[in-house]
């Protein structure tokens, strides 16, 4: 029987964080896609710790006109530009289990222009 979305999505993200783990010198740029949204966080697994966050609902970012692509950028940019501010330059993507294409490939590329090294 064939699995629906969210568990194949599921079994992909369980087969990426057996790999993908973040610490505090690396932590790891976690992404989560909603259909209107896009969040990313930098977690610290070992102490279990948020270092920074952003989202396409921050008030300079959601005041932003263009496609989702666009905003999904700037999110990249903006989570980019907090992690420097943290002290943090290289980090583990994890994409959720969501394909690395369109609005995640747009996140990465955006935090990778403002200096993120993954």
């Amino acid at each position: 029987m064939a699995l629906s979305k969210t568990e194949r999505r599921q079994r992909i993200k369980n087969r990426i964080r057996k790999v993908v783990t973040g610490t505090s010198g690396r932590p790891r740029l976690a992404v989560f896609r909603s259909n209107k949204e896009i969040y990313a966080q930098l977690i610290d697994d070992e102490s279990g710790v948020t270092i920074a966050s952003s989202s396409s609902r921050d008030k300079e970012i959601s005041a932003a006109e263009g496609t989702k692509s666009d905003v999904a950028t700037l999110v990249g940019k903006a989570i980019a530009e907090k992690a420097i501010k943290a002290g943090v330059e290289t980090v583990s993507f994890d994409r959720g289990g969501y394909l690395y294409h369109g609005r995640v490939k747009s996140l990465a590329e955006g935090a990778r222009e403002a200096g993120l090294k993954f």
